[in-house]
């Protein structure tokens, strides 16, 4: 089934806002609070460029050569005798999975923005009690936020490639960065900055150790939304005459200077206050709201804007996780929008009240396996198991069952002999290779650090 076809800057958009989610802006920040700041920040940036870049231009290939949905991309490109790489296109659903905690943690900011209007935390003990008492007790809320994520994220990706998926991430992108980079200019005139921006790019080797490498090895996979079949059903509306090199680098300098931003100006708040740098994930939730408590009503002001860019970053991240399977369905089934939407928003939205019902002290019990809530479990599988699974088949099927001439005749000209020669070996060998590595770290088979 022909799909609508992106412009060039909405495609560039569209993928942008899949890369640049809730991991950019919340997760990035603490894991280099943790992970001893400018030493991490250089291992992530040097793993993005030869993992993380890799494998974006070899998914967006997959994408505008098969022109398909995830399953139908891969079962066009396969030669005659692997026609069973069509079964690796499932990847498309490691996306709904991920949408079935992601809503929910989307739930927690849109909960957050209206929480925020009655005023501030003033300590860290308040900020907690909060934050606990609406994940483990407040039930209600949160399926009410759930459902409201759900009924927002379900309606854009109805609405299409160009008049919902293109149009949203046209607006909200834009919007993101210019709250981000409005908070950035802000930031640089506190005394927390120079100390922040010394944290952030000052490398201190001794606070470096393998689990952090593995670390940054998966943020600088996972930032970019790789593997969950997003980003390939996305340039499958790539406008044929595109680069896509040009394109993959766009959106990789895009997503990791988003990332770079938010961990200055969230670690300069925290230093101008003489807040710690390691503060764990509850950092955006507990941290950052009691530090800026103490800028009065302008921090008020200023929380409003970092949550609402955090819910911009969440949206449209949710919006590419869903899209693979809408597709899917459409194509496999020759259904509907409207139907495919509706069982894809069904699907997610139920499980998800699984997923947070899991973490409540009167239901974890009953939503949780072997003492391991639902939403635990959910996040483990895909960040350990699907995601680098995914993207592990993505780099095979390009360096090694995509015949070398068919890719080298879209990618040499594109970017040159040399370029094209050190890409096409880190795809055969360096992001296989890493890739194993930390799914056999994650998983604890081969547990270092």
């Amino acid at each position: 089934m022909k799909v609508a076809q992106f412009s060039r800057i909405g495609f560039i958009m569209a993928a942008a806002g899949s890369a640049v989610g809730l991991g950019n802006i919340w997760k990035f920040p603490y894991m280099t609070g943790e992970y001893g700041g400018g030493a991490f920040v250089l291992v992530y940036l040097v793993t993005i460029a030869l993992i993380g870049f890799s494998v974006m231009v070899a998914e967006m290939l997959i994408g505008a050569l098969g022109r398909r949905d995830t399953v139908g991309s891969f079962e066009r490109l396969a030669p005659p005798d692997k026609k069973g790489w069509k079964y690796a296109g499932f990847m498309g659903f490691n996306g709904l999975i991920i949408m079935t905690f992601y809503s929910v943690v989307i739930g927690w900011i849109f909960y957050y923005l209206f929480e925020i209007l009655s005023g501030l935390p003033t300590s860290t003990d308040t900020a907690k009690a909060t934050f606990d008492n609406l994940v483990g007790n407040e039930a209600g809320i949160q399926i009410f936020w759930h459902t409201v994520a759900t009924i927002i994220v379900t309606y854009i990706v109805y609405r299409g490639i160009k008049g919902g998926i293109e149009k949203i991430n046209l607006t909200l992108m834009p919007a993101l960065m210019l709250i981000l980079f409005g908070l950035l200019i802000y930031a640089m005139n506190l005394d927390g900055f120079s100390k922040a921006f010394s944290f952030m790019f000052e490398p201190k080797w001794d606070k470096l150790n393998s689990e952090a490498i593995v670390r940054a090895i998966g943020h600088s996979f996972f930032t970019l939304s790789l593997g969950m079949g997003a980003i390939m059903t996305y340039a499958a509306s790539l406008p044929k005459h595109a680069s896509i090199t040009k394109t993959a680098f766009i959106v990789t300098f895009m997503d990791t200077l988003i990332a770079l931003v938010a961990g200055l100006v969230i670690y300069t708040f925290l230093f101008h206050e003489g807040a710690p740098a390691a503060q764990g994930p509850g950092l955006v939730f507990i941290s950052l709201p009691v530090v800026l408590s103490n800028f009065g009503t302008l921090g008020t002001a200023l929380a409003l804007l970092f949550f609402l860019a955090l819910s911009f970053a969440g949206l449209t991240s949710a919006v590419s996780l869903v899209e693979p399977v809408v597709q899917y369905l459409i194509d496999r089934f020759d259904t509907t929008r409207f139907k495919a939407v509706l069982i894809a928003g069904i699907g997610y939205y139920l499980v998800g009240i699984g997923a947070l019902l899991s973490y409540t002290k009167a239901w974890g019990g009953f939503f949780s396996i072997a003492g391991k809530p639902l939403f635990d479990i959910l996040e483990y599988s895909t960040d350990s198991i699907l995601l680098p699974l995914g993207g592990l088949l993505i780099a095979i099927f390009v360096g090694y069952v995509l015949p070398k001439e068919r890719v080298a005749a879209v990618l040499k000209k594109e970017m040159g002999e040399r370029v094209f020669t050190v890409w096409y070996f880190s795809v055969r060998y360096i992001a296989p290779t890493a890739l194993v590595f930390m799914m056999l770290n994650l998983t604890g088979i081969l547990k270092i650090g």
